[in-house]
């Protein structure tokens, strides 16, 4: 099949889902029939699927992925590293391109997704370049764990049809008004969650996004700090060779981490 063959197919299965979908006429322009595929995915709850859209779908998403370029660890220049973090890198770009052991996803405490069509958060990518396949992976952990997500710990899945091999789901803190203390502890807390469970896997790399500065309303700032910070104490304490990505989309988020990174490595890891 040709990718616009797997498109329709994959958007008629979608819409044949809902019956008042079902006599819809897909768009004229890969741009809106791409639009369409993702809003439809974005809403879809975790139910089974056939085998058959699996197929086609991942098919899909690995050639969009192709496409759209992959950034493997290796791509990274002496540049993006800080010295003295031999084994820490700033990057800028697109975290659902990134080939690594590990993604950070910024979940919400039901850990299924964001299900607003096309929403620019970094949990609808994520859903969205990994399949449906990891709403439905997050859903059986819920189920088992039978209650909301705390904030502050980690849960791990495939990435599927990410170019990265796991995705570690984290709850940041929820700011609304003032930074407490408590605020603080709950997103070190994320941090230090997300690096214990790669070690506890035996991933080697993982890329960290910028948790809770968001919709969550964390201080950029502040976050950035901790986010350091804990990484550097972890590294610090842990007879193991993990590498540590952050992550940022902005220019404003890359030039906050490039001035705290600076700072820091001149405390050095001692």
């Amino acid at each position: 099949m040709t990718q616009e063959e797997r498109r329709r197919y994959l958007l008629k299965y979608l819409l044949s889902e809902q019956e008042q979908y079902r006599e819809m006429e897909l768009p004229d322009s890969p741009e809106e029939q791409w639009k369409l595929f993702r809003a439809l995915c974005n809403v879809r709850p975790p139910e089974p699927v056939s085998d058959e859209f699996l197929a086609i779908q991942d098919a899909f998403l690995q050639e969009e992925s192709r496409r759209r370029g992959i950034v493997a660890l290796e791509d990274l220049s002496a540049a993006d590293s800080i010295a003295p973090f031999d084994r820490v890198y700033l990057w800028r770009g697109d975290i659902t391109t990134l080939q690594c052991g590990a993604i950070v996803n910024a979940a919400n405490s039901a850990l299924l997704g964001c299900f607003s069509p096309l929403h620019g958060c970094i949990d609808n990518a994520i859903h969205t370049y990994a399949g449906i396949q990891l709403r439905l992976a997050c859903a059986e952990l819920m189920q088992k764990q039978g209650h909301e997500e705390p904030t502050g710990l980690a849960k791990i899945t495939e990435a599927y049809n990410l170019p990265s091999e796991y995705v570690i789901h984290t709850v940041g803190p929820i700011v609304s008004g003032s930074l407490t203390p408590r605020h603080e502890t709950l997103l070190r807390s994320c941090y230090r969650s997300c690096l214990e469970t790669a070690t506890e896997h035996g991933i080697s790399s993982v890329a960290f996004c910028c948790i809770s500065t968001g919709v969550f309303h964390f201080p950029p700032e502040r976050a950035a700090r901790i986010a350091v910070q804990t990484v550097r104490d972890y590294l610090s304490t842990k007879d193991q060779t993990l590498e540590v990505i952050f992550n940022v989309f902005g220019r404003s988020d890359e030039r906050l981490y490039q001035r705290i990174l600076r700072e820091e490595s001149g405390r050095g890891m001692e």
